[in-house]
């Protein structure tokens, strides 16, 4: 099979989606809860970098963009999904079990939505403070009192039982 070239640095699409591929869909599943809809977010966030001839400063740079616009459009898409739907009758939600590939991305998913790019970015990407604050163009000490809210959170959680129960 024959790899597609990039218009950006003579870059191999499939190289760089190969790359940061694992990456993408952790912050993607982390956002969106499920499985499909994650699924659709990692699509949209590699049609973005394919549609659009960019230029990368450094390897950094490009996955900073890919971290950046994953979480955008994981938001983008959660609002649109609040504003043209109803909230699910409580019985029906209880009978619905959220399809999470582990534990702790089900306890993950508890979580609010403003807490879990910082929660995976800082865990799972081994980010510091200062890049996340950077990348979510956020001050440190909101990333710092965002991840104390998300641990508490989580403690609370964990020490509650598993979360299907």
């Amino acid at each position: 099979m024959m790899a597609i070239q990039s218009l950006r640095t003579n870059d191999c699409v499939d190289e760089v989606v190969d790359k940061y591929a694992n990456m993408v869909y952790r912050l993607a599943l982390a956002q969106m809860k499920n499985k499909h809809d994650a699924e659709d977010l990692f699509q949209e966030v590699f049609l973005r970098y394919i549609s659009k001839p960019r230029t990368f400063e450094s390897e950094e740079h490009r996955k900073a963009w890919l971290i950046r616009v994953t979480i955008n459009r994981g938001r983008s898409l959660w609002t649109a999904w609040f504003r043209k739907n109803e909230p699910l009758d409580e019985s029906l939600v209880a009978e619905t079990k959220v399809d999470i590939e582990n534990d702790l991305s089900e306890y993950l998913a508890l979580l609010p939505q403003k807490y879990r790019p910082v929660i995976h970015l800082f865990y799972y990407e081994d980010m510091s403070v200062r890049e996340i604050s950077a990348m979510l163009d956020a001050q440190e000490s909101t990333v710092r009192t965002w991840l104390t809210r998300a641990r508490s959170i989580l403690g609370e959680k964990l020490r509650g039982g598993p979360p299907n129960e």
